[in-house]
């Protein structure tokens, strides 16, 4: 019986989506801190959506989208609140929500892992 390698188009394909969603986390990781580079990251996810589909950094694309949508609401949420004060604890906990995305996402790309255990 002889193993089964994947061809080398389908591996170098593999490594390229990873690099992109590594790029993606580094840049989420970066709009922990300014918001600008998060708009940036997920323009690039939409761009690159559809090379990556069927490797296992589709699911990371799919975690850092939602990642930014959420984070997105949850901001306005704040925004619109924040005269109450209770934005600024809806903030806090969306900024701490994002850091267990970043930090969860990052992980399970280095691991091989999907997004979605």
């Amino acid at each position: 019986m002889s193993e089964q390698y994947p061809a080398p188009q389908q591996v170098e394909r593999e490594r390229s989506a990873r690099d992109i969603a590594t790029l993606v986390y580094l840049i989420q990781a970066i709009s922990l801190f300014t918001a600008v580079p998060f708009f940036v990251g997920v323009l690039i996810n939409y761009v690159k959506r559809g090379d990556v589909r069927g490797t296992l950094a589709e699911s990371h694309f799919r975690w850092q989208i939602r990642t930014f949508w959420y984070s997105l609401l949850w901001f306005v949420v704040g925004w619109a609140t924040v005269w109450i004060l209770v934005g600024f604890v809806v903030w806090g906990i969306s900024w701490v929500w994002m850091v267990y995305r970043v930090i969860r996402g990052w992980l399970a790309l280095s691991d091989n892992r999907p997004a979605y255990a």
